[in-house]
């Protein structure tokens, strides 16, 4: 299924929870924290801003992003769990 978000929303696929920490702790799924980064998958057009011009988009697909832990809706796209969020809901685009 292809999904194109609409306005200034964003598709991203969260990057997978750590499954061992630096000192070889192997974490259950119960203590994996969330994670605040992945990938950009598709973004909208854009936001229409007051004077009707659409404001273009400041991220694109393929960028690496961070976000807040509470940020997005979740949403399974061909079995594959997905966010979907505002630009705004954004903090950086890691480089």
């Amino acid at each position: 299924m292809a999904l194109t978000p609409l306005h200034d929303r964003v598709l991203v696929r969260p990057a997978q929870p750590e499954e061992v920490t630096k000192g070889g702790i192997i974490l259950p799924d119960t203590a994996k924290e969330k994670p605040m980064q992945g990938e950009v998958i598709a973004v909208g057009p854009g936001k229409i801003g007051e004077d009707g011009k659409t404001v273009a988009m400041q991220v694109a697909a393929g960028d690496k992003v961070l976000y807040g832990k509470y940020s997005g809706t979740e949403l399974n796209v061909d079995g594959e769990d997905m966010l979907i969020m505002r630009e705004t809901d954004i903090f950086a685009v890691v480089k």
